[in-house]
């Protein structure tokens, strides 16, 4: 089941998000996610199991030009079973619904694994540079 996080459930993400080498010490994993949240377009996207114990997540936000993913995770157990591509599916929906006429996101260079999992999503590599300035 795929569904908006819930408040109570912002632990849990940040806990994938570490097990995920997504959270990094120079970045407020708690005030990301509220950003996202409280955002009327963004969103992060929460996959659970049978259960209901969170397995998955994805931020999505629109910044009125382009559709933007982040985050993407899924648990090391959950893996192999088409949640992130799920999870993907539905961001591109949110994305969508807001009128975003393209969708990007960024993969490190070295992440082979990440990248094919995009590539076979449908997503194309880019000849980008990302510039970036902390506040």
């Amino acid at each position: 089941m795929i569904e908006r996080l819930r408040e109570e459930e912002i632990p849990a993400a940040i806990s994938l998000w570490e097990a995920a080498g997504l959270a990094h010490p120079w970045n407020d994993s708690t005030r990301d996610i509220r950003l996202a949240l409280d955002c009327p377009t963004a969103t992060i996207l929460a996959a659970h199991d049978e259960a209901g114990v969170l397995v998955g997540t994805v931020m999505a936000g629109f910044d009125g030009h382009r559709g933007w993913l982040y985050s993407l995770a899924v648990a090391d157990s959950q893996r192999g079973k088409g949640i992130g591509g799920k999870l993907v599916a539905a961001a591109e929906d949110f994305l969508r619904a807001q009128g975003a006429p393209v969708i990007r996101l960024m993969v490190r260079a070295d992440n082979e694994a990440v990248s094919a999992f995009y590539e076979s999503a449908g997503y194309e590599r880019g000849e980008f540079l990302v510039f970036g300035k902390r506040f």
